[in-house]
């Protein structure tokens, strides 16, 4: 199974409860079909960037599942008939999380090569200023 972060936007024409039956229909949708829900929080009516359909607000979604492919594949396609939703967006996360944990660790690799910083004389000059620094002197008249 694999991780995937799904974000829908109700349309603002509902209210609270309405909105949360939705949700609740979708959160069914995934859990039938074998999903393990490991996020769901709602963020809340907010205002949109554009408006999308003369709409200028909507309810934001959020759900964080593992699944299967095929569940996935379905749950987007109910998304896209229903009236309901303004938008939807589905992102697989677990590859994210992958190149993140791996620039993690090349990074990690990097720091431990680097040979360690000699200690500081007491009563020694503080190091030198960096490049920003530099440039706000040579700015000043």
């Amino acid at each position: 199974m694999r991780l995937y972060d799904i974000v829908v936007l109700i349309t603002p024409d509902l209210n609270e409860e309405e909105a949360a039956k939705i949700a609740a229909d979708y959160r069914k949708i995934l859990t039938d079909g074998g999903a393990q829900i490991v996020k769901d929080e709602t963020w809340g009516r907010r205002r949109l960037a554009f408006p999308i359909l003369r709409k200028r607000d909507a309810t934001y979604h959020h759900f964080q599942a593992s699944a299967e492919p095929a569940l996935i594949a379905e749950t987007e396609r109910r998304l896209k008939l229903s009236d309901q939703i303004l938008r939807h967006l589905v992102v697989r996360a677990d590859e994210e999380l992958k190149r993140s944990a791996k620039s993690a660790e090349r990074i990690r690799k990097k720091a431990l090569k680097r040979p360690p910083r000699p200690p500081q004389p007491p009563g020694a000059a503080p190091a030198p200023p960096g490049p920003a620094a530099e440039r706000e002197e040579r700015s000043e008249p």
